[in-house]
């Protein structure tokens, strides 16, 4: 694993791009990737402070991540985990609402999202923002 942090909040907002320029330009966030679709929808963003870092995307979009979010809250937590099959057994074996099963992602992760008894989106995977999947 890398220097990336382990635990990373993920929102999706209806303007990312606006909620981008705000989070740098007000509260001193640095944008460390910004991948945008051929609208100009951001896809997914990469903003950090200090240790930590913050991923984003647009709501609309129709990803996996999208569409389990549309009946969640307002904010879902990506875990970096080192074996995403074994973490997804061990989640399925106690009875976790799986919304995706472990995916192969096209950016060189692997990954899987579940709900808690509230309703909240959980992404496990090898993914190391800032770094390679």
């Amino acid at each position: 694993m890398t220097d990336a942090p382990d635990i990373c909040p993920t929102l999706l907002y209806k303007d990312a791009k606006a909620a981008v320029a705000r989070l740098t330009e007000a509260f001193g966030f640095t944008a460390d990737a910004v991948f945008e679709d051929e609208d100009g929808r951001v896809m997914h963003a990469e903003l950090s402070y200090g240790n930590g870092t913050v991923m984003l995307g647009s709501k609309g979009t129709g990803s996996a991540f999208d569409r389990a979010m549309s009946g969640a809250g307002p904010v879902g937590v990506y875990v970096r985990v080192a074996d995403v099959d074994a973490h997804h057994a061990r989640a399925v074996a106690a009875g976790a609402e799986i919304v995706m099963p472990p995916t192969d992602q096209d950016y060189g992760a692997r990954d899987y999202m579940a709900r808690d008894a509230e309703g909240n989106v959980w992404s496990f995977g090898t993914y190391a923002p800032g770094g390679a999947g």
